[in-house]
């Protein structure tokens, strides 16, 4: 989006990505107090290394869980027409957001600072700014967090599959779970920041590639030799609808991530246009595959494809192994990127910023803070291992207010008294939508949540 000049007769903040000049000062006079001060490192990357990380992220082995998560509740025609909705109103959502990076020449390296400054209400002593700083920063640790946990259980169920092609007698899921959480640890005290992932997204593109490749082969044979599949949707009409709308938070979990500023705080200026090109890069590349897998395991093995698709797959032994290890390694990379917000907010607040992230000091600040995060992410996914529930929970209660409520109120704010009505009309309809979506679709997943607690016991081996 293009600069925009402020008027001086109007005492709302109007340009919306200005990115030269003083940092902004507010109205009231006070500095600005949602600075860009971080441990993490802060306009640095290219457009096109935040563009294959976005791709490779969103291509992780979650999409193994998506022909079932998205397809099967939905059945073809809603199905189809659901992923082409959700992913165009999705791309246009995070393309507004993108656009506010920079207020009044400020840049807003984290959500939440965004959100608790445009509400700062100095007639309300800021009650309401910290109020929305406070609620933001909630919902996305809440997504992050719930996400890391799916990242976690997906690595274990990799590991899990492979144990059960070696072994007659393999291992418990819980083993291969706490495996994967001092994996990801290890990643994480030694790949610190999102901007440090430079290195190793070359590996993480031929594994996904590699991985998926593969898969899609298996998936075209086993479809073309499988004539007992169908597509019919089961349950009575209130499964169905509770389901559908369970279905429509997987695929939004599978196009968003709730953390767009954060992830264009790492980029060069313009960082506006550079997010946007990496935007465009997802949704068109990034999302034909993930897409496409989904697709084409639903049409393999119908409503009774599992969720996890190298559960079905046929064919000889090494090809499973090898399927599961590429999902284990590249998950290793992709879930560093969704937990990195939360890893720079804990580093941010308990290490030295006035010495090197490399320091002495620091790197036993590091160990300490990385290990009490996956210690405790381990333990509760070992307690609740139901992959589905992660997905549906984190699609519904907190990505859908971040990625289509929050950005139109952005826009109100911002833009409230010189925008066009019909423009104001539109994100309002927005809001009002998009939060009853979120209120059914997080029924729809407390729902899920308690019909499997009824029918798995804690510490299942699923």
């Amino acid at each position: 989006m293009g600069t925009e000049n402020k008027n001086d007769n109007n005492n709302n903040i109007e340009a919306l990505s200005v990115e030269e000049g003083p940092e902004a000062v507010l109205k009231r006079g006070s500095t600005h107090e949602y600075g860009p001060t971080s441990a993490h490192t802060i306009d640095h990357d290219s457009w096109g290394q935040v563009g294959l990380m976005l791709v490779t992220g969103f291509n992780c082995g979650y999409i193994l869980s998506f022909s079932n998560l998205m397809l099967v509740p939905l059945g073809w025609i809603w199905g189809i027409i659901c992923l082409c909705v959700v992913g165009l109103y999705t791309a246009y959502a995070n393309w507004l957001l993108a656009g506010f990076h920079f207020i009044d020449g400020q840049r807003f390296i984290r959500y939440r600072d965004l959100m608790g400054f445009l509400y700062d209400n100095p007639m309300l002593l800021s009650f309401e700014g910290r109020q929305m700083f406070y609620l933001t920063w909630v919902f996305q640790f809440l997504t992050l967090l719930l996400g890391n946990m799916g990242f976690i259980l997906l690595g274990g169920r990799a590991l899990k599959e492979i144990n059960s092609e070696l072994s007659n007698s393999p291992l418990r899921l819980q083993y291969f779970i706490m495996i994967t959480g001092a994996t990801y640890f290890m990643f994480a005290f030694l790949v610190p920041t999102m901007s440090a992932m430079r290195r190793w997204l070359g590996i993480s593109t031929i594994l996904t590639f590699t991985y998926i490749l593969i898969l899609l082969v298996v998936l075209v044979k086993d479809g073309k030799t499988n004539e007992n599949r169908e597509y019919k949707i089961s349950g009575s009409k209130v499964d169905k609808v509770l389901n559908a709308f369970g279905a429509i938070s997987a695929i939004i979990v599978c196009n968003t991530s709730g953390l767009l500023l954060e992830i264009q705080s790492t980029l060069r200026r313009p960082a506006v246009e550079n997010m946007r090109k990496a935007l465009y890069l997802q949704y068109s590349a990034g999302l034909m595959v993930y897409y496409g897998v989904s697709i084409v395991g639903y049409w393999a093995y119908g409503s009774t494809v599992s969720e996890y698709l190298p559960k079905e797959l046929s064919g000889p032994k090494w090809v499973k192994i090898l399927i599961n290890a590429a999902v284990f390694v590249q998950s290793i990379v992709s879930q560093h990127m969704f937990i990195a917000p939360v890893h720079e907010a804990l580093d941010t607040k308990f290490l030295k910023l006035d010495e090197s992230l490399h320091s002495r000091e620091n790197i036993k600040r590091l160990l300490c803070v990385r290990a009490s995060l996956f210690t405790g992410n381990t333990l509760v996914t070992v307690a609740f291992p139901f992959m589905g529930d992660f997905v549906n929970l984190f699609g519904s209660f907190t990505l859908i207010p971040l990625t289509f409520v929050f950005p139109s109120m952005i826009f109100i704010k911002v833009k409230g008294k010189t925008a066009r009505i019909e423009k104001k009309v539109w994100h309002w309809t927005n809001i009002v939508l998009f939060s009853l979506l979120a209120i059914a679709t997080t029924i729809s997943a407390v729902r899920l949540i308690v019909n499997n607690v009824r029918v798995y016991h804690f510490f299942a081996d699923t």
